[in-house]
């Protein structure tokens, strides 16, 4: 199993899933690439001066900035970014992993920050502001930003569906209203066909 897909409670579903953008990891790919290449012609330059010992001595140096360069698309690949149906999860690591939770509900706001290359590319930094201790937690050159962050509040809207129809939904005359409700939902693409239907099946079942 997925390290991450062990992560999710029942009936939680993955809404949304990024990482950072691939510019992360290209810059150590840059950077690796030009070292190699100054050591590759450094060993060749060593060997046509007729000393071949001392020629792959530099060669095997090669190894530092191509382990290097694995070293970094291992920890890009290892950062996650998810939206649930239920919480904004953020994990990372190789083989020791770090998870951050954030509480759907606990989220009081969402501030996204993209420069003009960052709206080129797409990529930018979003700042998630909760009500936990933490208060923020911060997403930093995450891919598609602007898609992650609409998700993430069309799943705090949802969510909040859900206590209306469990606090409301024993009262009849609440029952048309909480079916609007959803019906707009679904108008906006927050809600499928299907979890509409669901929903209203469930509310009319109650009259």
């Amino acid at each position: 199993m997925d390290y991450v897909q062990s992560l999710l409670a029942e009936n939680e579903v993955i809404v949304i899933q990024t990482r950072q953008h691939w510019m992360v990891w290209a810059k150590s790919f840059l950077l690796n690439a030009i070292l190699l290449i100054a050591i590759v012609a450094l060993a060749v330059s060593v060997t046509f001066a007729l000393v071949p010992l001392a020629g792959m001595a530099v060669a095997c140096l090669a190894i530092l900035p191509i382990g290097s360069f694995v070293r970094s698309y291992l920890i890009w690949w290892n950062e996650e970014y998810l939206v649930t149906n239920r919480r904004v999860i953020q994990a990372e690591g190789i083989v020791n992993k770090h998870v951050i939770d954030s509480s759907l509900e606990k989220v009081n706001d969402v501030v996204l920050d993209q420069s003009f290359l960052g709206r080129i590319l797409d990529y930018g930094d979003i700042e998630i502001l909760t009500a936990s201790e933490g208060g923020v937690n911060k997403l930093d050159k995450i891919a598609a930003p602007v898609k992650f962050k609409t998700e993430m509040l069309n799943q705090k809207e949802t969510l909040g569906m859900d206590e209306p129809l469990a606090a409301r939904g024993d009262r009849r005359g609440d029952i048309p209203v909480l079916i609007a409700e959803l019906d707009a939902l679904r108008a906006r693409g927050i809600l499928t066909d299907a979890e509409f239907q669901q929903k209203k099946a469930e509310l009319l079942s109650r009259i």
